[in-house]
């Protein structure tokens, strides 16, 4: 009984990859929407000098600067856009980073709301070593406090429902545990 999960803890499990499987699905599906509309975000761009003085701009990221010259700003959602692909090939670490640029870059608005949307699917995806449900729980609030209006939102509340739910199962394997081996004394 210790290491085998009942029904409901393996229903529960199934449930979870298919949020995620879900919620995925559903920010690409968003994402693909805006490129189509043709409104991808803001960018950030730079004057670039010894054009002529025509005003031509060109497009530097914070670490690109200094660094070849005509180098192409990464707007926020490209970080996103990084940051999913990152996850999908199990690069948790990368991908948090790229999730974490784009909410610098992206301030208070989008896609600030989406890259902390998928800083708590990384912290809580279950094949990632560095998993950690709380942490996951505080992106989806923070989400939920500073884009209350995001598309998100509803989603970030039910995330924040899901893990509360397999942190208590969590303390009641743990209480069933400790109460077998008191018994078997």
């Amino acid at each position: 009984m210790g290491g085998k999960r009942t029904g409901k803890g393996k229903l529960l499990f199934y449930c979870i990859a298919a949020l995620i499987f879900f919620s995925l699905g559903s920010c690409t599906a968003f994402r693909e929407g805006k490129k189509e509309e043709g409104g991808n975000g803001p960018k950030a761009t730079m004057p670039q000098g010894g054009n002529g003085g025509h005003g031509a701009k060109e497009e530097h990221t914070p670490d690109e600067e200094g660094g070849k010259p005509g180098a192409r700003l990464k707007t926020a959602y490209d970080h996103l856009a990084t940051a999913r692909k990152l996850l999908v090939q199990g690069d948790y670490d990368g991908s948090f980073r790229e999730s974490r640029m784009t909410l610098v870059l992206a301030g208070r608005k989008s896609p600030g709301d989406e890259a902390l949307f998928h800083m708590g699917i990384i912290s809580a995806d279950y094949r990632n070593p560095k998993r950690d449900y709380r942490k996951s729980a505080d992106f989806f609030g923070k989400l939920l406090k500073d884009y209350p209006r995001s598309h998100l939102a509803e989603q970030a509340r039910i995330w924040i429902g899901v893990l509360r739910v397999i942190e208590k199962s969590k303390q009641v394997d743990i209480d069933i545990e400790e109460m077998k081996k008191e018994l078997s004394r």
